[in-house]
């Protein structure tokens, strides 16, 4: 029985792990940088008025 091994297996990256107590850490270091948080009014989208781009997949 052979056994296959792929060439060059990749080690798996490291699962994306946030604790409430990193994210607080990170905000505190940001404004003590000098940053600024701002607050967006809700319903206010962060689209620019561009024009849209349709795409129409099939025959007309």
């Amino acid at each position: 029985m052979r056994v296959k091994v792929a060439a060059q297996q990749k080690p798996k990256p490291q699962p994306a792990v946030e604790t409430s107590e990193s994210i607080e850490a990170q905000v505190a270091a940001f404004l003590k940088s000098g940053g600024e948080i701002q607050q967006i009014a809700k319903g206010v989208s962060g689209q620019s008025n561009t024009p849209s781009r349709h795409i129409v997949i099939g025959k007309k």
